[in-house]
């Protein structure tokens, strides 16, 4: 199986053919086992990144953000299956091992949670709180969905494609669901059959942990991180759009059409920078070059040009991208500032621009609810 080791890029997805069992996985895997993450929620549990400790373009797999909706199931590999059913031409059901010994792929993607920066809106979102760090870039191997979508033969008029976790639970917030449901959410046709969507069982080169899917999990590149569906047990293609409760109640925003407000679900990522370094309201030293540094990602487009404002916006200076461009996958960026030789605060912004012309906006369009929080954001530090 060929892997991509931490730092590297790759041009484009690379297939393999599995032919050795993984590692043993720890079943017993706890917010212990994630140094430093930021806790936001116990149980069900939900860990940020502090994205200061931002250092390199693929983020370790226990620094990886965590979002359950529900506790962590305990899922053995050994019983595992997935089915595949619904407007197919043969209904398929597929064991852990038969997986691994299909031609698969590895990928590089950046998933984050759609709430990411809820924190920052005013007044106060629903929701968990995230700040700027439940996002990552991660490697991932896995068989493309679009290959057992084949085997299993797709009927004429078919619309979606619905993924089913073995994670399930009551949901006891507004809007309640009726009794536990477990989380399931679509996706369209042709975004499934897009050669970027895989059934994974390697992240970052090694066997998911039970936090992150263990042990298979969709990861829909390019999509908000709610469209990869963990714990995968259940794919069903329907010739009817899914409406279940994480597919129009929650993971949906308003759109208008002729003037009018209709509820649609969250899917692709938006352009967005974040700053790593400076931290927020950190000490930097007056008139000595300091390196801002931060990443970007725009979805299913391409970053085109990071800037920098280190006058709270009335003025933008080019960043430096670094590393290459890879579909799907944040690039880390970087800005030389030398601050005023006279101490006070300073306001910085960073905001990034896709290769189709859109940019980050300067306020939150209360259309996306709290999801898809994409507005420039302000990291306030003290010269000194």
């Amino acid at each position: 199986m060929e892997e991509t080791t931490p730092g590297s890029t790759q041009a484009a997805p690379t297939s393999t053919a599995a032919s050795s069992p993984p590692p043993p996985v720890p079943t017993g895997s706890s917010a212990a086992l994630f140094p430093g993450l930021i806790t936001r929620e116990q149980e069900p549990l939900n860990l940020e990144l502090p994205f200061p400790t931002l250092a390199e373009r693929l983020v370790p797999t226990n620094q990886f953000y965590v979002r359950s909706h529900f506790p962590v199931p305990a899922v053995e590999a050994a019983s595992w299956q997935l089915s595949l059913e619904g407007e197919v031409g043969q209904a398929l059901t597929i064991d852990y091992d038969e997986l691994r010994r299909l031609p698969a792929t590895t990928l590089m993607a950046t998933l984050e949670c759609a709430g990411n920066g809820r924190a920052r809106l005013a007044p106060k979102a629903k929701g968990l709180l995230w700040e700027q760090g439940a996002v990552g870039n991660a490697t991932w191997t896995g068989v493309p969905l679009s290959a057992l979508l084949a085997r299993a033969g797709v009927q004429a008029g078919a619309q979606e494609v619905i993924f089913e976790g073995a994670d399930q639970g009551p949901v006891n917030d507004e809007p309640r669901a009726p009794g536990v449901i477990p989380y399931a959410r679509s996706l369209p046709l042709a975004k499934a059959r897009q050669p970027e969507v895989l059934v994974a069982y390697l992240m970052n080169g090694q066997p998911l942990t039970p936090e992150h899917g263990f042990p298979v999990r969709l990861v829909v590149p390019g999509y908000y991180g709610m469209a990869s569906v963990k714990w995968l047990h259940r794919i069903t293609v329907s010739a009817a759009p899914y409406a279940g409760y994480w597919q129009t109640l929650e993971y949906a925003y308003w759109r208008r059409t002729h003037g009018l407000p209709t509820l649609v679900p969250v899917a692709e990522m938006l352009v967005k920078a974040e700053i790593a370094r400076p931290a927020l309201h950190e000490f930097v030293p007056a008139g000595q070059p300091y390196r801002m540094f931060g990443a970007a990602w725009a979805g299913e487009s391409e970053v085109a040009r990071v800037e920098v404002s280190t006058d709270g916006g009335r003025t933008w200076q080019p960043a430096h991208l670094l590393d290459e461009a890879v579909p799907f996958a944040w690039r880390l960026w970087e800005f030389s500032w030398t601050p005023p030789a006279a101490p006070g605060r300073h306001t910085l912004q960073a905001r990034a621009t896709d290769r189709a012309g859109h940019c980050q906006p300067t306020t939150h369009d209360p259309d996306r609810r709290n999801y898809m929080i994409t507005k420039i954001a302000s990291v306030e530090v003290q010269v000194g």
